[in-house]
């Protein structure tokens, strides 16, 4: 059965960050994620973690600027520096809450770039990351995003992002392949996972269109969710939607599901 991850920048969004996770605990998700941890105390985000009993699954790692529209600096030749530094901080962060994974956003290519230099500043950054993070223990992974929702967004494919990991050569790089953004960029959803099972490190959901809960669109979440069982993907399913009608009043979806969470 698929573990379940809430999402805490998408869902519980009526309640204070630190409460969502005893919320996310009360309805049964085994574990949370989240865009980012930085803006809160690590101690206090363990405490709230420990008392809820619930795991951290994912957070990325500094993305810059997230309010001002930034979303990731991996591709940008000139936050090298900041993006190295950033590193010590996720590291700091995810032993303090014992996050297993991080995830590292490309971010938006600037107008007039050259994607080749945007593609080896990815490489060298993730070269430089991938055995930081692997001495600490941590997995790194890389996420394709629709170009639906951000249109500049450097990384949008697997294929990308495969091109990306064979110029790296890290085993601790891996895709965090979410369903939402490859239905809209590639379909074939299945097959694609099927190929790539042992370089996915992680799972994200939501419907589309509107990325909603599952059951609101196009994407048979059912056959999904038996297929990366019947594929033997035992990570986290990381609950990246936006709920039509409330957080807790739309997990109707997992009650199939939720006993083995």
């Amino acid at each position: 059965m698929p573990r379940f991850a809430a999402n805490l920048s998408f869902l519980y969004q009526d309640l204070p960050f630190l409460e969502r996770i005893a919320q996310a605990a009360r309805d049964g998700f085994g574990a949370v994620e989240y865009v980012s941890p930085y803006e809160y105390d690590k101690q206090e985000i363990a405490a709230a973690l420990k008392q809820a009993g619930i795991a951290q699954a994912l957070f990325n790692l500094p993305a810059g600027n997230w309010a001002a529209g930034e979303r990731g600096i991996g591709c940008l030749p000139d936050r090298v520096d900041e993006f190295r530094l950033g590193i010590d901080t996720a590291i700091d962060y995810a032993k303090a809450l014992d996050c297993p994974t991080v995830n590292c956003l490309a971010g938006l290519a600037p107008a007039g770039s050259d994607p080749n230099h945007l593609d080896w500043t990815f490489i060298d950054n993730l070269a430089y990351a991938a055995p930081r993070l692997a001495d600490a223990g941590i997995a790194l992974v890389i996420e394709p995003i629709n170009r639906r929702d951000m249109p500049t967004f450097h990384l949008s494919t697997t294929e990308h992002a495969e091109r990306i990991m064979a110029k790296v050569t890290s085993d601790n790089l891996k895709i965090q392949y979410d369903f939402y953004h490859m239905q809209i960029m590639q379909g074939d959803l299945i097959p694609t996972f099927e190929r790539l099972k042992n370089r996915i490190g992680h799972v994200q959901i939501a419907d589309n269109p509107g990325r909603n809960e599952p059951g609101t669109g196009e994407i048979n979440y059912p056959f999904i969710f038996a297929a990366l069982d019947r594929l033997g993907y035992a990570g986290w399913v990381g609950c990246e939607y936006k709920p039509s009608a409330g957080t807790s009043q739309g997990l109707g979806w997992m009650n199939p599901y939720r006993k083995e969470n």
